[in-house]
């Protein structure tokens, strides 16, 4: 089961390898040292509906988070970078830009809304 940090430290992934990631590129190895490939486990059905249900619930509440805790621009910062705003995710420096403020202060504002949330996440 995910926990709520995560799931916030797998979108901090996502953002760091980019958002496209080929499916059979091997990703790793399974305990028999075979190659694993995102495919193989994206097809495992051994995930329960019960977990998918968890999930989906962590998702939701780390949203609920994210609006409760985050004002401001940590608020828009977050929802920009992880384009939880619905649209594509963006970069420090096209937020910079769009706020008129430095790739570095963005830097900072995301660094500590994330420490925010996970801070609330652990209580």
């Amino acid at each position: 089961m995910l926990t709520a940090n995560e799931i916030l430290m797998y979108l901090r992934n996502i953002k760091k390898i980019g958002a496209e990631v080929p499916l059979n590129e091997p990703i790793g190895k399974d305990k028999d040292d075979n190659e694993i490939s995102l495919i193989d486990i994206l097809e495992n059905d051994e995930r329960s509906i019960e977990d998918e249900i968890d999930i989906k619930m962590k998702i939701k509440e780390m949203y609920g988070k994210i609006r409760e805790i985050l004002k401001g621009r940590e608020r828009t910062i977050i929802e920009l970078r992880f384009g939880l705003d619905g649209n594509k995710p963006k970069t420090q420096n096209q937020i910079a830009e769009m706020l008129g403020i430095s790739r570095s202060y963005v830097s900072r504002i995301e660094t500590k809304a994330i420490g925010k949330l996970a801070k609330e996440i652990k209580e």
